[in-house]
């Protein structure tokens, strides 16, 4: 059995704020899942990060992962060590505010200790097929009916 999975993973808002969506692919050698979702009122930022934290959850014991992102923000605040720095001070940015959505920070910190995730950034809708895939299942996610509350964005 393969250790490695790979997740393309993107988010979609109808406004930012708006209406919004998250999708993901994941490939396991020759298995595919896909998996999306979705909130009456969000951010995009919150879809980007969402997406990858709910494929991330799926996974039932450690692996070696890479995440392809076309969220820079996702993106750079693992890579770039702001993720790290942020827990460090407290969840605070260098500004001394609180780290924006820092309620799927932390979700994805943790998750992050669990497995080996390297993120790698992609161009979106630059024609790369699953990433393509994920904007369409974040794009049709927003628009699902009866899309729940997003909690935590609502206590903002």
């Amino acid at each position: 059995m393969q250790n490695k999975i790979t997740i393309y993973a993107d988010g979609a808002c109808l406004g930012n704020p708006g209406p919004g969506g998250w999708g993901a692919v994941l490939l396991d050698g020759l298995q595919r899942k896909e998996i999306s979702g979705g909130f009456r009122r969000t951010t995009n930022n919150r879809m980007e990060l969402l997406a990858v934290i709910q494929a991330l959850e799926l996974l039932q014991r450690r692996r070696s992962v890479e995440v392809f992102t076309d969220s820079k923000y996702l993106h750079d605040a693992v890579n770039k060590g702001w993720l790290v720095k942020w827990r460090r001070n407290g969840w605070q940015t260098s500004e001394r505010k609180s780290v924006k959505n820092q309620d799927l920070w932390l979700r994805l910190d943790a998750l992050l200790q669990k497995h080996d995730v390297r993120f790698i950034w992609v161009r979106g809708h630059a024609g790369d097929p699953e990433n393509e895939r994920c904007d369409c299942l974040a794009g049709t996610a927003a628009l699902g009916p009866g899309l729940a509350e997003d909690e935590e964005y609502v206590r903002g």
